[in-house]
């Protein structure tokens, strides 16, 4: 399987993974039983349906513009990462620090998968 539908399929998975957590919030309205920065659900929802009908799309059909998009979405989870550590500290869940540095490392994972095949597209290109 090439690196890049691998990259989509992790994409599709996280992407999901947040639209789950925050649509339960937004959505269907469940209390947690742990504070909830009132606007963290509703930027996972946004930035999982981004990833799962934009970047997914973009990485499965090996768009140029792909590589950009996993970046800005690492980019986006940094910064909400750094924000809610620094700026919320004392009253952010733990399972929200989780959440955000699973996607993370996930995130890395397919910026890693991408430059991979995208050094392997450029082998091939000169032979």
């Amino acid at each position: 399987m090439k690196l890049n539908k691998i990259a989509a399929i992790l994409s599709f998975i996280i992407g999901g993974m947040a639209i789950f957590a925050g649509g339960q919030v937004v959505f269907l309205g469940k209390i947690m039983d742990y504070y909830v920065i009132d606007w963290l659900p509703v930027y996972n929802l946004i930035v999982g349906v981004i990833s799962l009908f934009v970047t997914t799309v973009l990485l499965w059909k090996d768009m140029s513009i792909a590589f950009s998009a996993a970046i800005a979405t690492l980019s986006a989870h940094i910064i909400v990462l750094l924000t809610i550590r620094f700026a919320y500290g004392d009253v952010v869940a733990p399972d929200s620090l989780r959440a955000m540095t699973v996607r993370i490392v996930v995130w890395l994972i397919i910026i890693t998968l991408e430059i991979f095949h995208r050094k392997k597209q450029a082998q091939e290109s000169t032979k």
